[in-house]
């Protein structure tokens, strides 16, 4: 089985952590794919540049479509997810819905702690499009502040363990999601300071990405209601406006 893991941020430091993450959990079950946006944005903060950047995940999926068998969408919030699903004839994992979807069958409540409050709005429209939103406490965050992605694990550690505390004994969450790429691998270092389960999402999508393989037929794709019909189209990437192309009957 082969995975596809595309991040469509620029950080490609970034997408070998996740890459990392994703080959221990995948072990000898899967082969992982990771590819990194060429351009867009070192890292996504907005649902601006995420619409962007979901453009650009489209192309990337495109180039690999019929040499692998899963799609992990690297970015927390999910760029494009609903528009790759529906384009793509395999399964599609988004980092913060493997993620929300996980924390829902560990425990009663969840939380997401992230680094910025610039992403709350976004990831807030995130947990009601998963339909969790009952379960789901709310988003935490350190004060606003600039944010050097290369270093953000370093600067902002103490504070998000300390959220982290917060949203498991005040909210009463008793699942904490580490919300943003560049926060990955931290769920493994800091479980043991949290009185929570600390999930990390590249490893829940991982896992989901390959259940997901497992489970479901290729062929049965093709025939599914929700494909969109064969259209041409005008200055997409190669790969992507032959997909888009291709005949949907």
């Amino acid at each position: 089985m082969r995975i596809l893991l595309v991040n469509p941020n620029m950080t490609t430091a970034m997408t070998d952590t996740m890459a990392g993450i994703a080959r221990t959990v995948a072990g000898a079950r899967a082969e992982i794919i990771p590819i990194t946006a060429t351009r867009g944005f070192p890292y996504i903060a907005s649902r601006a540049e995420a619409q962007i950047a979901g453009a650009i995940a489209l192309e990337m999926i495109a180039e690999y479509r019929d040499t692998v068998d899963a799609v992990i969408i690297a970015a927390f919030g999910d760029p494009s997810l609903a528009g790759a699903r529906e384009l793509f004839d395999m399964p599609v994992v988004g980092m913060a819905e493997a993620a929300m979807h996980s924390a829902a069958m560990l425990g009663e409540r969840f939380s997401i702690v992230t680094f910025s409050p610039l992403m709350t709005a976004w990831y807030m429209n995130c947990i009601a499009e998963s339909g969790l939103g009952a379960k789901c406490t709310g988003v935490r965050t350190p004060p606003p502040r600039p944010v050097l992605v290369d270093s953000v694990l370093k600067d902002t550690r103490a504070e998000l363990i300390a959220l982290a505390r917060s949203a498991a004994t005040e909210d009463r969450a008793d699942v904490i999601i580490l919300g943003g790429a560049p926060l990955a691998g931290l769920a493994a270092e800091i479980a043991n300071e949290v009185p929570a389960i600390v999930i990390d999402p590249i490893a829940a999508a991982t896992a989901q990405a390959i259940a997901l393989a497992s489970i479901t037929m290729p062929s049965s794709f093709a025939a599914r209601a929700a494909k969109p019909a064969s259209k041409s189209s005008v200055g997409l990437s190669r790969h992507l406006e032959a997909t888009i192309a291709a005949d949907r009957a």
